[in-house]
């Protein structure tokens, strides 16, 4: 039996905030977190890491990343998704649904044929249990840095051809197009979170969806309806419809630290989560161009932009940043916002008794951050130290 002792955590869980503590795991699985000193002597079997007092906090789960390191989870190499998950182990991401872009079938079968190759070689860096779809089917007029070419109406036969390959556990989509309403109730049924995302709807067009089960909002107050006192639009619903679960890109870029501080603070933040949206630039220097489904974009001064218009095209966050953002905007204690990092995604998808706690019994997925950089100095996964 392998067993880890990490001594000297100060660990940070949904509602525990533990200083000295010790984290003992074994198989895979924590089997105590207690402030009583644990017997701790390295052997063949045993493996003890004293972390000096820094935060321990479950592995960060990320539902929405595109890519880092210049790669793209919709590139046909099947190298890309090892990169990016690479990188995201880097960034104390456990757990990450690898995202695509709107873009051709048959490249969101390559995307999701690389996905179950990497599964198969072991998924030797951060976890891929599914992937999420973002689009095709959404509002051609809220593409945002998504290529208008290959929008389409929402297909379950697409869809469900996709998840053949490799499980499809979000999809991001316009609920407003045409037969929008029961594409939500056909997803639930197979098992599929949809999302509300890159849509120009009202209200009155979100509640058909919401009666057939939508309760997720993709990229919270980016391309979707703003918020007017004659039409609330999908950023009004956000904030009226309690248990619609918000992603929230953390970067006092895409929302302004203002609106992060409405949103933490005035949302339930059992219902809130914190995303990356992160792009193959992330990882990268400014000047870095690339293309994205056929549009040209540029990194500079940390933001993504299209080169034509100048549309925000998504991230370089990493998720710890994020939350760290919030932490210093709000002031919310970390063990009340350390559930948006991953034990909110966790009970959504499925995964709340296994995923997103420190506790006897959880997997031992864990990133261990450094207080004052707010860069990871050791994650595990499923116990084992991969950083």
């Amino acid at each position: 039996m392998q067993k880890t002792i990490i001594l000297n955590a100060h660990v940070i869980s949904p509602g525990v905030d533990m200083e000295g503590a010790s984290v003992v795991v074994e198989n895979g699985r924590i089997t105590k977190v207690t402030r009583a000193k644990v017997a701790a002597k390295a052997s063949a079997n045993v493996t003890v890491v004293d972390v000096k007092g820094q935060y321990v906090m479950p592995g960060f789960i990320d539902v929405h990343t595109h890519g880092a390191l210049t790669c793209d989870f919709c590139d046909a190499d099947p190298k890309a998704i090892f990169e990016i998950a690479k990188a995201k182990l880097q960034e104390g991401v456990t757990t990450f649904l690898p995202t695509t872009l709107t873009v051709s079938h048959e490249e969101l079968v390559v995307a999701a044929k690389n996905a179950k190759n990497y599964v198969n070689e072991g998924s030797p860096y951060a976890k891929v249990p599914a992937i999420h779809l973002e689009g095709p089917f959404i509002n051609v007029k809220c593409c945002g840095a998504q290529n208008p070419r290959f929008v389409r109406k929402p297909s379950v036969k697409e869809l469900k051809d996709i998840a053949k390959v490799f499980p499809v556990k979000l999809i991001s989509y316009a609920p407003e197009t045409e037969g929008g309403a029961k594409f939500a109730r056909d997803c639930i049924k197979a098992g599929i979170v949809p999302s509300c995302g890159h849509t120009g709807a009202k209200m009155k067009d979100l509640m058909p969806a919401y009666r057939n089960g939508l309760r997720h909002m993709t990229h919270f107050c980016n391309q979707m309806t703003p918020l007017h006192h004659r039409e609330i639009g999908m950023v009004g619903a956000g904030f009226l419809i309690e248990d619609l679960n918000t992603e929230v890109i953390c970067d006092k870029i895409h929302l302004c630290p203002d609106m992060l501080r409405l949103v933490f603070t005035r949302r339930n933040l059992a219902h809130v989560q914190i995303i990356t949206d992160s792009l193959r630039c992330s990882h990268c220097r400014d000047g870095y161009e690339f293309s994205m489904g056929g549009l040209g974009v540029k990194l500079e001064n940390g933001e993504a932009r299209l080169v034509e218009g100048g549309n925000l095209a998504g991230s370089t966050l990493w998720m710890g940043n994020g939350l760290k953002n919030v932490h210093e905007v709000t002031g919310i204690p970390l063990k009340d916002l350390v559930r948006t990092t991953s034990w909110n995604q966790a009970v959504e998808l499925g995964w709340g008794d296994e995923l997103g706690k420190i506790e006897k019994g959880y997997r031992a997925d864990l990133v261990v951050i450094n207080p004052k950089s707010w860069k990871p100095s050791a994650v595990f996964v499923d116990g084992e130290q991969r950083i």
